[in-house]
């Protein structure tokens, strides 16, 4: 295990997937965890960690530089709120603030990437070290999406990529040639459950890419949380891009759905 890879880890359990997958194919894992984000399991599955705050840059660096990481990966989320409190930027942070254009996902994610390939880290597309987690077209669960549905689906994805054109979110829900939830900055479970608020259950969640989507990071993410979060609020169809979509622990995720009687589908 002499190969050397980084991880910069959000919440939720990609960065765990991430782990296993790399340390599978030989890797050895350098993470660095965010304070109040990541899980602290995340310490079970890596052979270093560094919890830092957010907008800790320089320490990040630090870490690699001294574990000899010169290629590193982004995987999962930070909570979009937390732009506006609970950053904590150091000198190499805010020696590159000024470069952020606007405060949306894309710029801050295309801004903080190239300082640490300024550095010398290059950030990778977590893909190329686990695979496995690509979205592929079709139908994922025995429940597959009826015609009605599926006016839903076409109507959520070309609304959808309407909001995530505008930077505003990537999630879209409708019901009935209806939209009833449109995702901002509080993020696609609150999105979900508000659908389920709103319209009742029987509804449609469409997940899509920015256009031009960096695939470096912030494509869209399906997991077991998220076919707890489906559940719960009623949601009937989730769709997604094939190929612009990460599907984590598969098997798990599929089994829920079908336990649920939800429809997951890759779009083409």
């Amino acid at each position: 295990m002499n190969r050397a890879v980084g991880l910069i880890a959000g919440n939720g359990i990609f960065p765990i997937l991430f782990a296993r997958s790399a340390r599978a194919s030989g890797y050895r894992v350098v993470a660095v965890a965010h304070e109040g984000e990541t899980d602290p399991a995340i310490e079970q599955h890596c052979d270093s960690v560094t919890w830092v705050k957010l907008g800790q840059l320089g320490k990040i660096v630090r870490a690699f530089e001294k574990e000899g990481v010169r290629e590193a990966a982004m995987a999962g989320g930070i909570a979009k709120v937390r732009v506006f409190g609970g950053i904590w930027p150091d000198l190499l942070a805010l020696k590159h603030m000024s470069k952020v254009r606007n405060w949306g996902n894309d710029d801050l994610l295309r801004t903080i990437a190239g300082v640490f390939e300024e550095e010398g880290v290059t950030i990778i597309d977590p893909a190329r070290v686990c695979p496995e987690i690509v979205a592929r077209e079709g139908c994922y669960t025995r429940r597959r999406p009826s015609e009605e549905l599926w006016e839903d689906i076409r109507l959520g994805y070309r609304v959808a990529t309407a909001v995530s054109e505008a930077d505003i979110g990537q999630t879209v829900c409708v019901k009935r040639g209806n939209v009833v939830a449109v995702e901002a900055m509080e993020g696609t479970d609150r999105c979900i459950r508000r659908a389920g608020e709103v319209g009742g259950k029987g509804f449609v969640v469409v997940k899509v890419a920015k256009p031009g989507q960096d695939v470096r990071f912030d494509l869209p993410t399906i997991g077991p949380t998220t076919i707890e979060t489906l559940a719960a609020a009623g949601a009937a169809v989730m769709a997604f891009p094939a190929g612009l979509a990460y599907v984590l622990d598969e098997a798990a995720t599929v089994a829920a759905a079908d336990r649920a009687g939800i429809a997951l589908v890759g779009l083409a």
